[in-house]
């Protein structure tokens, strides 16, 4: 996959605080397609106070995933928009195999797929520094370290599955963002 060919659909994996976010900004603009991160996605809706805000407020400020429905609703309907028919980063989803499979039908369904998934791999205790840097309000270290916990579970699956997939390609974010973002270009080639 050349970087900036017409489309270029990418996810962004990694545990919470490896820098995918910063990463999927500066990748989104240099590539001209959006950066969707679901976390910000629904960080906006508790802080509008909409429905699915509420919903998921709680749900987040204990450390825990989202349900597949909701989540599956929110990206669907994020993808479908005009300005991500040509490509999109996505940041934060999928986080688990069925998720990884409501995605693969949801891109079915329009005729594409994904054309790489992009691992930033940090160690644990970076993460852990990098998280409370942060200050947002709902960073405890313990909250940061049961995410890190369901990020293992939960997610790390995806690593295989994508891997399997020929889609994978992995990057060491223990460095500077301009290494990082350099990497990633690399590796996509």
């Amino acid at each position: 996959m050349a970087a900036g060919a017409n489309s270029t659909r990418l996810v962004f994996l990694g545990p919470p605080g490896s820098g995918k976010g910063t990463q999927a900004e500066i990748l989104a603009e240099r590539l001209g397609v959006p950066h969707i991160s679901t976390g910000a996605m629904l960080r906006d809706a508790v802080g509008e106070g909409s429905e699915l805000g509420k919903k998921v407020e709680g749900i987040m400020s204990s450390g825990a995933l989202v349900d597949d429905d909701t989540m599956a609703a929110v990206v669907e309907e994020r993808l479908a928009k005009q300005d991500a028919q040509h490509g999109f980063i996505l940041d934060g989803y999928p986080r688990t195999l069925p998720q990884a499979e409501t995605l693969d039908g949801i891109l079915s369904g329009a005729s594409s797929g994904l054309d790489a998934v992009v691992l930033i791999d940090v160690p644990v205790e970076e993460l852990v520094t990098r998280s409370l840097a942060r200050k947002r309000a709902d960073d405890t270290e313990e909250v940061i370290r049961e995410r890190q916990r369901v990020y293992r579970e939960k997610t790390e699956p995806l690593i295989g599955h994508y891997q399997s997939k020929g889609l994978l390609r992995e990057v060491d974010g223990h460095t500077t963002i301009d290494d990082v973002t350099a990497r990633i270009l690399e590796v996509l080639g």
